[in-house]
């Protein structure tokens, strides 16, 4: 089945064609960097980065790009008040969002275009528009006319004779309609200004994303992102002035809108105040708890914030990299058993081994289904997650089986659980960037992995040895650092 994504401009799902073959081309609006980032910037990267690495896991090749609004009037504001340049700012802001998206996983964009460095390709846009009378210039000001689109609106769904009835105050009388917008703003006084042919100036907000696009994904590209909060004026304005300039709708194919974070029905933002540094979050939760709290409710869906919610989440992001983990165990537990004659007596039968080994096998089958509909159903993670943890629940009924089953029906069953061990790695690793093979995902999991083995097998010798206060304090000492032992037939397994 061909992915179904809901385009904000039709308002309904629509099947998924890219422009090229084989290939995705996305456009992101990013953050105008004054200040530190926040979870509120993390929740569009996090969709944007599923959303690229599931379509990469169909075979696609993507380009996503995303913008940094490094001029702007709350950069400017930030340097009035600090006395320190613009562009360092947003230079410096921009470097610590990016190690930010690092320590969460996020892939980095195929480029991050920034407005500073992208000035003749505005002013190419700008003179253009006014070239094809769809701007105007006043006191060195340059504005779009809204009255030569006629679509205007088609994307928020907003009228224009409403809209004018909207904006009775304050309305600049040099404009030929209340609703037009700055595509190039005369300089003012302290701020940043280049050379054009209407004096120094600096690009109008929704002009900048519409030039960078163009350059760097060409017209009619796939995909177009950005919060809700952005359809009107940013989006709208953005449809406008770029298919007023080439002549060839649509600018950009699929318009995909994701919901806002919110803190007590509020968006969360710099300006309310009501945020909480990514360092700060990243400095008390695991990377891969946070984006299991994004991703665990549908993109289109506001994200309601909490202290509690972040902690249910990180909750269940535990179980399930916990269940991985202790399926990674117990692979190599069953690997790790000799290929001697089982003396046991045979208490599972083996037409019962194969039929619940028989049954796993379809589970796993079922999840990989389950999983790629869901994300073929507009990227829904939720629901892919979901399926997730069903594999989860049967491999830990399978476990229990097991108990009863000879060593050599155990290796009969080592083909099926690293197939779900596969899933897990390919679906909740590569795909939602959820989990690792030890259901860590921090760099020194391998060292953290050598460490509790290295203990594990010193209090195996202490046991054999009759030591049980070693052994014991061992274990105690292990559980105290979050690390629980468990003994077993097949061995002992840890986890966190």
């Amino acid at each position: 089945m061909p992915i179904q994504i809901y385009n904000t401009l039709t308002r309904k799902k629509e099947p998924f064609v890219p422009r090229d073959p084989g290939r995705v081309a996305i456009y992101v609006c990013g953050i105008t960097p004054y200040d530190e980032s926040h979870l509120g910037h993390a929740v569009p990267s996090i969709i944007w980065d599923a959303i690229r690495r599931f379509l990469e896991f169909q075979g696609y090749q993507v380009r996503l790009v995303q913008n940094f609004t490094d001029v702007d009037d709350k950069v400017i504001a930030r340097a009035q008040k600090t006395g320190e340049p613009v562009l360092e700012i947003s230079t410096r802001y921009a470097q610590e969002y990016l190690e930010a998206m690092d320590a969460l996983g996020v892939k980095r964009a195929y480029v991050y275009p920034r407005v500073s460095e992208e000035i003749p390709a505005i002013l190419g846009m700008v003179q253009g528009l006014v070239e094809k009378g769809h701007a105007y210039v006043v006191d060195g000001d340059v504005y779009f006319d809204i009255t030569s689109f006629p679509e205007y609106g088609k994307l928020s769904g907003q009228q224009l004779d409403e809209l004018e009835a909207g904006t009775r105050l304050a309305v600049d009388e040099r404009k030929r309609h209340a609703m037009d917008f700055a595509v190039w703003k005369s300089a003012k006084p302290g701020e940043p200004a280049w050379d054009s042919p209407w004096g120094k100036g600096r690009p109008g907000w929704h002009i900048e994303c519409s030039a960078m696009a163009l350059k760097y994904l060409g017209n009619q590209f796939d995909l177009h992102g950005g919060g809700v909060d952005l359809v009107f004026p940013h989006h709208e304005n953005e449809v406008a002035q770029s298919e007023a300039y080439t002549g060839e709708p649509p600018f950009a194919c699929f318009w995909v809108h994701n919901g806002l974070l919110q803190v007590k029905d509020e968006k969360m933002s710099k300006s309310l105040g009501n945020f909480t540094p990514l360092t700060d979050l990243l400095a008390r939760y695991p990377a891969g708890a946070i984006r299991f709290y994004v991703l665990s409710t549908h993109y289109r869906s506001p994200l309601q914030y909490s202290e509690d919610k972040l902690e249910e989440a990180q909750r269940g992001w535990e179980r399930l990299a916990g269940a991985v983990a202790n399926l990674g165990h117990l692979i190599d537990s069953i690997e790790e058993l000799t290929e001697s004659i089982d003396t046991r007596e045979q208490s599972f039968a083996e037409g019962e081994a194969v039929r619940v080994i028989g049954e796993l096998k379809e589970s796993v089958a079922t999840t990989r289904t389950k999983f790629v509909t869901a994300m073929e159903d507009d990227f829904n993670t939720a629901r892919a997650i979901g399926a997730l943890f069903e594999l989860a629940r049967s491999v830990n009924t399978f476990e229990g089986q097991m108990m009863d089953m000879t060593d050599a029906q155990r290796r009969q069953s080592l083909e099926v659980l690293r197939e779900a061990l596969g899933v897990f790695q390919e679906f909740g690793g590569d795909v939602l960037g959820l989990i690792h093979r030890d259901g860590l995902a921090s760099d020194s999991k391998e060292l953290q992995e050598g460490l509790v083995k290295l203990l594990i097998d010193v209090r195996q010798r202490a046991r054999k040895q009759k030591d049980w206060a070693t052994a014991d304090y061992i274990r105690d000492e292990l559980a105290r650092l979050g690390v629980n032992l468990e003994d077993s037939p097949l061995g002992t397994r840890w986890k966190r």
